[in-house]
């Protein structure tokens, strides 16, 4: 299978994964209003707030990201090896130039966010900047274009508003149940298949923020190697992309500005390090179903094998 069936494959995966996360929400809602009591009125009110939610958070998904990383603009003669390297690439793949940001932030990372390739925009670490090569840069700025191209940052935002809604729901939901909210409604007790079905609802809210962000996890680790393949392919230079993850993988600090709610935008997970070739960090399967990001040893593998 070649690299262009590899991204229609995911963009088929991407509409999967979008309906079901709307399949979970539909369903925390109803088990919401199965819990509370709240009557058939509960359900608009869950969709609505539930729309609203997906809306703002795809028209202000950048800006949000930008501003909880404390990102700036690359404005100066200091950025010009950045503007230069985005600009050749965004030729090569056919691209609308991003806006580019800089963190001012020792550790090495970038990440790329927005709704489309038009309305999109790139963040680099002053860390990066630093210790990266002018190969090495190309590769990691052609990892984030590639997630552009692939539109893996719009199903990443949507995933990451959905998980945040099934959150909340289920937040809510139990904290009702806590304070006893719908037993003074009900103090007979009901039928069989009623306490059948408060029963199932409870179970489905306290599983369903565990599901949403196992989903959430999987499809951004699925995207890294398919970033990661799509960057060598516009750069045609596996040795760029593959020196550049050894340093990731080498490199002990972490993002300051980093949140565990933008973790799986960034290259690397900025969250955590400490990993080297003699000690990469790989953890139980438990551990690794958490991860925002395949191992770093993982992916260098398949690009050498390329």
């Amino acid at each position: 299978m070649d690299l262009y069936d590899q991204i229609a494959r995911n963009r088929r995966r991407s509409a999967l994964l979008l309906a079901a996360f709307a399949l979970l929400v539909g369903l925390t809602v109803a088990a919401v209003g199965t819990l509370v009591r709240a009557g058939p009125v509960i359900v608009p009110i869950a969709v609505v707030i539930a729309v609203v939610s997906a809306w703002v958070s795809y028209w202000s998904s950048d800006r949000i990201a930008l501003a909880v990383s404390r990102a700036r603009p690359a404005e100066g003669p200091e950025f010009k090896r950045y503007h230069n390297l985005v600009e050749g690439l965004c030729i090569a793949a056919g691209l609308p130039k991003p806006r580019l940001y800089v963190i001012d932030d020792p550790a090495p990372n970038a990440f790329a966010t927005g709704r489309n390739p038009r309305h999109a925009a790139l963040a680099v670490t002053t860390g990066l900047l630093e210790k990266m090569n002018r190969v090495e840069l190309e590769g990691v700025l052609a990892h984030e274009l590639s997630h552009i191209r692939n539109a893996d940052i719009l199903v990443s935002t949507l995933a990451v508003t959905a998980v945040g809604i099934v959150v909340l729901l289920a937040d809510l939901a139990l904290r009702l149940l806590w304070f006893g909210g719908p037993r003074r409604r009900d103090r007979g007790g009901g039928s069989p298949f009623g306490w059948l079905l408060g029963l199932g609802a409870l179970v489905l809210l306290l599983l369903a923020p565990l599901v949403a962000r196992l989903m959430q996890f999987a499809v951004s680790r699925r995207r890294e190697y398919l970033a990661d393949a799509s960057a060598v392919a516009l750069t045609r230079y596996p040795p760029g992309l593959i020196a550049a993850l050894e340093k990731l993988r080498d490199d002990r600090t972490v993002v300051a500005s980093a949140s565990r709610a933008t973790a799986q935008l960034w290259i690397e997970s900025p969250l955590e390090r400490g990993r080297t070739a003699e000690t990469p960090k790989r953890g139980t399967w438990l551990n690794r179903a958490f991860d925002t990001h395949p191992p770093l040893e993982d992916r260098i593998a398949a690009l050498r094998a390329m």
